[in-house]
């Protein structure tokens, strides 16, 4: 039996054999400072393609372009096989956007706000319906600047998908969002690729790029530096990490010699662990005879592949990005 989520979840008006989305050869600039310089991407019907950059990175200015907000510099751009500049009137009425910040009147109420969106679509979803799937029943009358952050993200979500959309661009969907609401829209988003809509979502949470993407693209500094499935990115390298917690400030000296050449160790957080290379049984029991050797017992020790996280930041840097 479906979850409430997925029982009236949105439906697409067609099944266009092309592309959802299709960009070539991107680029645009603002003045000498190149934003977006060459990018690629292609997104398939009934897919999520998560776009992760740091800030700066073009990120927007790439989701803009295909909403048909901005015009290109150079490139080739398909939305569902219609060009965004030429023919933005019949792009609308089968996309959602979902921008940063909510997109609302701060004077307009929950309710009517909706009620404007769904009357300017043909075949809409119920309003009642999706405000209290959303959790905004109990709000639909307030005004939109009186809403939490995480209730703002649900109201630019209702609004988003109550016209049935194809295709729809989530940015930063997730933002100030409780757990709760989070996985909301986890099982929102889930519900729209199962019933045939194509989704382009930016985040700058991992773990939401991880259970949510079928592909996943990274950009930095106005390129694409990886693409592919979150498992491919993770599993490229081969290196593996074991992780585990035991008494902080540990010297890890002497573990870094009970290990074979090649094999890293750090403290990232105070009693939590990390030695990064190839993982199996001797290196394991090394480890582990390790911490008995320094009369302590190692508590949650797992070995796992490089997160999503790892492969972002060995591939766009460390350092802060105002």
């Amino acid at each position: 039996m479906r979850s409430s989520v997925e029982s009236d979840a949105v439906s697409p008006a067609s099944s266009a054999p092309e592309a959802a989305l299709s960009v070539r050869g991107l680029v645009k600039s603002y003045g000498s400072r190149t934003a977006v310089n060459g990018i690629d991407l292609r997104l398939e019907p009934a897919t999520v393609l998560t776009l992760l950059g740091p800030n700066g990175a073009g990120k927007t200015t790439t989701v803009e372009i295909c909403e048909g907000f901005l015009r290109p510099d150079d490139g080739e751009v398909r939305v569902l096989g219609l060009n965004p500049v030429t023919d933005g009137d019949k792009i609308r009425a089968r996309i959602g956007v979902m921008p940063q910040g909510g997109g609302a009147y701060p004077g307009v109420r929950v309710a009517e706000m909706l009620r404007v969106i769904a009357a300017c679509s043909a075949h809409p979803l119920p309003a009642d319906w999706l405000l209290d799937v959303l959790g905004l029943t109990s709000c639909a009358n307030t005004p939109f600047k009186r809403l939490s952050g995480g209730q703002q993200q649900r109201l630019a979500l209702a609004c988003a998908v109550i016209g049935r959309p194809e295709l729809v661009f989530l940015d930063e969907p997730t933002a100030g969002m409780d757990p709760q609401s989070r996985r909301l829209v986890w099982e929102m988003i889930g519900a729209l690729r199962r019933d045939g809509v194509s989704v382009l979502l930016t985040t700058h949470l991992m773990d939401e790029a991880e259970a949510l993407a079928d592909q996943v693209v990274i950009i930095d500094e106005g390129k694409v530096v990886a693409r592919g499935t979150p498992e491919a990115l993770t599993s490229h390298s081969g290196e593996q990490q074991l992780r585990f917690r035991a008494r902080p400030g540990m010297d890890l000296t002497s573990l870094l010699a009970a290990l074979p050449s090649g094999y890293f160790t750090e403290e990232p957080i105070a009693g939590n662990y990390l030695v990064r290379g190839q993982m199996n049984p001797a290196v394991l029991s090394a480890v582990t005879t390790w911490c008995a050797d320094q009369g302590v017992l190692a508590d949650e020790v797992r070995v796992a592949r490089r997160s999503l996280e790892d492969v972002f930041l060995d591939l766009t840097g460390r350092e802060l990005r105002s």
